[in-house]
């Protein structure tokens, strides 16, 4: 028989942060998992480690079901390690939360809970491992173990992704000077775009443009990569009509092709219930914590989508996410531990 080891946050975060690519961290999460013994079904409800098409990594069948996203914006490097701050590109979102869910595997297990590790929380990944977690293992109450202590994400925030490409015949500078330019598109779309008068819970990002071949050349195809987000449904679709609108408008009245592509969405509303967020109070009072209710787009998403009841728990302190400085507060990471068990056992007794 393989000896069980156990693994404190800390020392799993050390290891975890600088892995980079789902299939080499899902990997290690799976012999982790294993190590913890959670590789076989026995009696006392812990059961075999399971991967999906996906790439999720799951544990369990319980009715609460524990999720915490391996995937990452920035690609995971150097863990430069001080006192007081662990620094390097994600080891915050997600690193520390898989960490902190990881330490607790075999408590959390035992007490009834489903464990899983989800593909495509991020970028364009459009929740498709939450989503076919949430189909396949249909819980009862859904909590993504992700973000900052002590915040609790009670309202999903909705987004629409779209992807515009303006094209034009191109063409020499002077020779074809009278040939029409997506650039005169393009630059009437961003204009328009954050002029727009739109309400204050929204909001409207482009985060790319792209397009061109030289100084010299009229560009054949000019693009933007465009993110909206509101905290319902409605005023989303809204947002995204208007969007739409002065996109082809730019585009009729500069002569050009407009093509648009929906790159994704994610719901809008919530699924949070008085239980969770009474839940929520005791779980954080406990570590000397006063919960910070607040809107945000998490894996818990996918739920509020499916109508379970659903939240986001952070479980360290930190700073900097989605940036090469990210960092957490090493001190953080047994408190979130402690809170989240807390909340389990609180939720399962609900």
């Amino acid at each position: 028989m393989n000896q069980v080891i156990s693994q404190g946050p800390l020392e799993l975060l050390a290891e975890f942060a600088p892995i980079a690519g789902d299939e080499a961290r899902g990997k290690w999460i799976e012999s982790r998992l294993k190590r913890m013994g959670l590789e076989t079904t026995s009696p006392n409800g812990l059961s075999e480690v399971r991967r999906d098409s996906l790439g999720n990594i799951f544990v369990g069948n319980g009715r609460l079901l524990l999720v915490s996203h391996m995937d990452t914006v920035l690609t995971p490097g150097t863990l430069y390690r001080g006192q007081n701050r662990w620094q390097g590109p994600a080891v915050g979102d997600n690193s520390a939360g898989i960490a902190v869910l990881l330490s607790l595997a075999p408590k959390l297990s035992a007490l009834g809970a489903s464990l899983a590790f989800s593909v495509g929380e991020e970028g364009f990944g459009n929740l498709k491992g939450a989503r076919a977690l949430v189909k396949n293992l249909r819980p009862g109450i859904f909590v993504a173990v992700d973000g900052y202590l002590p915040g609790v994400v009670h309202h999903a925030v909705g987004s629409q992704r779209l992807r515009a490409s303006f094209r034009g015949p191109g063409g020499h500078a002077w020779g074809e000077r009278h040939q029409p330019s997506p650039a005169p598109a393009l630059g009437e779309t961003l204009a328009r775009l954050y002029a727009l008068q739109r309400p204050q819970e929204t909001s409207l990002n482009v985060g790319r443009v792209w397009g061109g071949e030289a100084v010299n050349a009229i560009p054949p195809e000019l693009g933007l990569e465009l993110d909206l987000r509101a905290m319902e449904a409605g005023v989303l679709s809204d947002l995204g009509e208007k969007a739409r609108a002065i996109m082809m408008e730019a585009a009729q009245r500069h002569k050009v092709e407009l093509s648009l592509e929906n790159l994704g969405e994610r719901p809008a509303g919530s699924t949070f219930t008085p239980a969770m967020r009474q839940a929520a109070l005791e779980a954080l009072t406990s570590i000397g914590e006063n919960p910070d209710f607040t809107a945000g787009s998490t894996d818990a998403s996918a739920a509020v989508e499916a109508g379970i009841p659903a939240m986001g728990f952070g479980v360290y302190k930190g700073g900097g996410a989605h940036t090469p400085q990210e960092w957490v507060d090493p001190s953080s990471l047994e408190s979130g531990a402690s809170a989240l068990l807390r909340l389990t056992r609180l939720l399962l007794n609900a």
